[in-house]
């Protein structure tokens, strides 16, 4: 599990390492469940197909199916961090969204509730893994996940029109609009890590330093033809120890934050409309 970690999620497995054996396990788990539902909505198969494995996964989970080792994973991580089935089902309906001949985002509101259902969530699920109490936290791991999100549409804008997904217009005016956008959810996010227990907020600081970057490096490309040619976009290595050195500094600065409320008002006001954030955390 770790082998498919290390392949698909590079800044993930980076910061992995500042985890400990247990909480990365259940980290495994959790991605593992992820990337066999991604895996279904992204594979060459009919549109049919696809639907029809991704019903016949939601069904088998729902009916929690200890044969299928992902499932019981999954659900092992459910109940011991006690989240909120509401949380994963918002993850099948934000997959189930990619299950059309054509997908195209057309407001805000749209965006942001897809990009909640298919990466806020998880970001809500890995804090209940981090042991994360704070309420107002939890709303703050919602925004990293919709972030680095936000960071993956902007990626992977030729990816996807490759499958007929339109998330943002392929031009680099719209694409530089949703990395700052972006920045929004990654700074309102920062003070909520001060609620992650000790021994694992290294790696969330990590993850947050270098998933961000991303955005810098595809902001290095002055026009859309070297975007087009850049193909997949990743922080290099001597990047990651750089933004690894940095999160040092970050690290002692959580370390003065005694209290704080969550601000991210207009943002969660427009999810409000469709999911209630109160009922998932």
């Amino acid at each position: 599990m770790s082998n498919l970690i290390k392949k698909h999620a590079k800044s993930f497995y980076w910061a992995s390492f500042f985890l400990s054996k247990p909480i990365f396990n259940k980290c495994s788990s959790l991605y593992n469940f992820c990337r066999t539902l991604d895996d279904i909505v992204d594979d060459d198969k009919k549109l049919k197909i696809k639907k029809e494995n991704f019903l016949n996964f939601k069904k088998d989970f729902i009916n929690k199916d200890d044969n299928n080792p992902t499932i019981k994973g999954m659900w092992s991580i459910i109940d011991s961090e006690r989240i909120s089935k509401k949380v994963v089902m918002d993850l099948f309906d934000g997959v189930q969204t990619d299950l059309e001949e054509k997908v195209k985002i057309n407001s805000k509101k749209e965006l942001l509730i897809y990009s909640y259902r298919v990466a806020g969530t998880v970001g809500l699920m890995m804090s209940k893994i981090l042991k994360v109490k704070n309420r107002e936290a939890l709303k703050g791991a919602i925004d990293l996940g919709i972030a680095m999100q936000l960071t993956n549409i902007a990626r992977d804008v030729c990816e996807d029109k490759g499958r007929n997904r339109e998330y943002v217009k392929h031009n680099l005016s719209s694409i530089k609009e949703i990395i700052n956008e972006s920045q929004i959810f990654y700074d309102k996010s920062f003070l909520s890590i001060s609620s992650i227990p000790l021994k694992s907020r290294f790696s969330v600081i990590v993850a947050r330093r270098v998933y961000r970057k991303i955005g810098d490096y595809i902001l290095k490309h002055n026009n859309i033809e070297n975007y087009n040619n850049a193909g997949k976009i990743y922080v290099p290595v001597f990047e990651k120890i750089i933004q690894t050195f940095l999160s040092f500094f970050d690290f002692i600065q959580l370390l003065f934050v005694k209290k704080f409320s969550y601000e991210n008002h207009t943002n969660h006001n427009i999810l409000e409309k469709e999911i209630n954030i109160n009922e998932r955390i």
